[in-house]
C-alpha cells in the first residue's frame, strides 16, 4: 500500500514494530514503533511517560515526511 501511494506522489512514513518486514516490501521511510497492541505507547509506563514516546515518535515521522531521499532509511527514535 505504501509504495502505491508513493508512486501518486503522495509522501508516506510507515510507523511499524515489524522493521525487517518494511523493509522487505520496500516501505522508503520507517519509523520503528513500540508493540503491535501499542504502537505509540506503553500502558505498564506513567502518562507522562506514554506521551513523550507518543510525541517524540510522531514528531521523527513528520520531519521524515520531509526528507527527500534515495534509499530506503529507518529512522532513529528515542527507546
Amino acid at each position: 500500500m505504501v509504495k502505491e501511494i508513493e508512486r501518486a506522489g503522495i509522501p508516506v512514513v510507515q510507523l511499524c514494530n515489524l522493521v525487517p518486514v518494511a523493509t522487505t516490501v520496500g516501505s522508503n521511510k520507517i519509523v520503528p514503533t513500540i508493540s503491535i497492541p501499542y504502537p505509540l505507547g506503553d500502558p505498564g509506563t506513567s502518562w507522562e511517560t506514554q506521551w513523550k514516546l507518543r510525541y517524540h515518535r510522531v514528531g521523527v515521522a513528520l520531519d521524515a515526511l520531509t526528507d527527500d531521499i534515495q534509499e530506503q532509511k529507518v529512522y532513529k527514535v528515542k527507546i
